[in-house]
């Protein structure tokens, strides 16, 4: 097989979703009304958190980027995935699949150190309730947000300068719906194996990490919980951050499932089902897990009601 530059492949073709023909329109209305709501939805919450002032607190701040980052992570690429399952051709080309592919790990990892922020953020709320507002000033929650953007953006950089200098051969056909960076080094001609160990390390320190230092708070808030004397204090302790522990078990559970259990190699279809998991219902489940479980976010949604309704009288 004859090894051509990478600047030869001017496009790559997407397998797309393991669904009949015949499925496609139904699966297409489905994955529609489900991005709808997911923009929808994460829109709605970051609104409420800029109207009601009593959402202006550090927890709502990073839920508002949090709902920012799952609106950009659903766009990066349902949109796409939508269009391919009208044509038979399912192509993107060669920068638009590399820049694909950057903006999938970028918004991944910034959701991670999102996520390990508000569980900071928890953890100070139940172990250290009298210094909450001297240690979780605004300073330092910005700080926070501009780490975790830093940290996201070096991380995919890093990932798509090393595929950029890699080359690919005659098979462009990726076995995916998006371009995954471990579906695009399969297709490689060139020696990956500094990207792998790139995505070993790197990587999975992204995430392990980040999972470590969510259980080690919650280990502190449980141990914090255990002390309290009155049921309704556990209650409420358990109601102030049970909402962002039902998005991280979500969140790494599918992504545990999809990168770490080991998987045989006939099983791409069930990768796939799982990427849709990950890369679409996921964003969907976080607004109304946040919405339906808490009751500072059912309040400010009432209060806007009632105000478009005086508005429209």
């Amino acid at each position: 097989m004859r090894r051509m530059n990478q600047s030869s492949v001017s496009e790559f073709l997407f397998l797309g979703l393991p669904i009949w023909p015949k499925q496609q329109g139904v699966f297409f209305a489905l994955f529609l009304g489900v991005y709808l709501t997911t923009v929808l939805g994460n829109l709605l919450i970051i609104l409420l958190i800029r109207l009601d002032p009593r959402l202006h607190t550090p927890m709502y701040f990073f839920l508002s980027h949090l709902a920012l980052t799952d609106v950009s992570f659903s766009s990066v690429t349902v949109p796409k995935m939508l269009m391919d399952m009208h044509t038979e051709y399912k192509s993107i080309g060669y920068s638009s699949c590399i820049a694909q592919m950057y903006f999938f790990i970028f918004f991944t990892d910034l959701e991670n150190f999102l996520l390990t922020s508000m569980a900071y953020d928890r953890y100070v709320a139940i172990c250290h309730p009298l210094h909450y507002t001297t240690i979780m000033r605004e300073g330092l929650c910005t700080l926070l947000i501009t780490v975790s953007w830093i940290l996201s953006c070096a991380n995919a950089l890093g990932h798509t300068l090393l595929l950029a200098q890699l080359s690919f051969c005659d098979d462009n056909t990726i076995d995916h719906f998006f371009c995954d960076l471990s579906a695009l080094l399969k297709l490689s001609c060139s020696d990956t194996s500094l990207n792998e160990l790139v995505i070993f390390t790197v990587g999975l320190a992204v995430i392990i990490l980040p999972l470590t230092c969510i259980l080690v708070s919650y280990g502190h808030i449980g141990a914090t919980i255990l002390k309290v004397p009155s049921t309704k204090g556990i209650c409420k302790a358990l109601s102030t951050c049970g909402s962002h522990l039902s998005v991280v078990s979500l969140y790494y559970g599918t992504i545990i499932g999809l990168y770490f259990v080991p998987s045989s190699s006939t099983s791409s279809d069930k990768d796939i089902i799982a990427s849709v998991m990950y890369t679409v219902v996921t964003p969907l489940l976080n607004p109304f897990i946040y919405s339906l479980r808490n009751r500072d976010m059912k309040g400010a949604l009432k209060k806007l009601f009632h105000k478009a309704a005086v508005l429209s009288q």
